[in-house]
């Protein structure tokens, strides 16, 4: 298959945003193109991006996406993805949220961070990774796709800006030496009910090697980690379906928890 050119990414990039925008899903691209490579999604995800940016919207962070088995099972693939958070798109804990201004939402619960230090890859060390972090928190991820159905491809959801909707922050805190991040256990609930646990180890074996595969795969884009920039490091658990009426929290044993109400 030819490889697009130029305007045929700047009008899908233009669909995705129209289909966001009006609330109506789109067909996955990979039905039309098969064949749709990686590099060619993360282009229409920088198109979507930059439009944003354009109209206002300032670039926060960055999220991996299946970056546990349950996730990658779930979703059918077999490595991450990455998206960009713009500032829109976060909520600080104990935020309400209408259901109505997302088309099919499913909500993780995560570890993430907000660096101290810019990190650049590749062949970053881990504990060079640790060394950046100034602050560690759960956060909520709302993730959507504005596609028909979720029976879309990583090619599909990288090209959806990793199928990232709103993302909701609980308190930040110091990233203590002693704390294992891998043996983190997170309880999330839903309406006061425990639903689903996970370990930080479920995300690439630790957390922190997120930051190592992301400062890796943004260098190939002649981009970087940057200081201040919040990382969602991916989901602990397989998502879970996001309902109006519902309150859904995560806690973990060293972390402050995060809630998010949807009406």
């Amino acid at each position: 298959m030819d490889e697009p050119d130029d305007r045929w990414i700047a009008a899908t990039a233009s669909a995705l945003l129209a289909a966001e925008y009006e609330n109506v899903p789109v067909e996955p691209l990979t039905r039309r193109r098969p064949g749709l490579r990686l590099e060619t999604a993360y282009r229409i995800q920088a198109a979507t991006v930059a439009r944003r940016v354009a109209a206002g919207g300032r670039i926060v962070g960055h999220k991996a996406g299946a970056t546990s088995k349950a996730i990658q099972e779930q979703a059918g693939v077999d490595e991450p993805d990455s998206g960009v958070l713009l500032d829109d798109m976060v909520l600080a804990t104990g935020s309400t949220m209408h259901r109505s201004v997302l088309m099919q939402p499913q909500v993780e619960a995560e570890l993430a961070f907000r660096l101290g230090s810019d990190l650049y890859g590749p062949g970053v060390a881990l504990e060079e990774a640790r060394a950046a972090v100034k602050e560690v928190f759960l956060a909520l991820e709302v993730i959507d796709t504005r596609f028909t159905g979720w029976q879309i491809t990583i090619a599909d959801s990288i090209a959806d800006n990793a199928s990232c909707g709103r993302v909701v922050t609980g308190p930040m805190v110091p990233l203590d030496a002693n704390l294992d991040l891998a043996a983190e256990p997170v309880v999330v609930s839903v309406n006061g009910t425990a639903v689903v646990t996970g370990e930080g180890r479920a995300v690439l074996g630790d957390p922190l090697f997120v930051l190592v595969w992301l400062a890796g795969r943004l260098h190939r884009f002649g981009d970087g980690l940057r200081s201040g920039q919040l990382v969602l490091a991916g989901a602990v658990h397989a998502s879970l379906p996001l309902e109006a009426g519902s309150t859904v929290r995560a806690q973990s044993s060293h972390l402050p928890p995060v809630e998010l109400c949807v009406r």
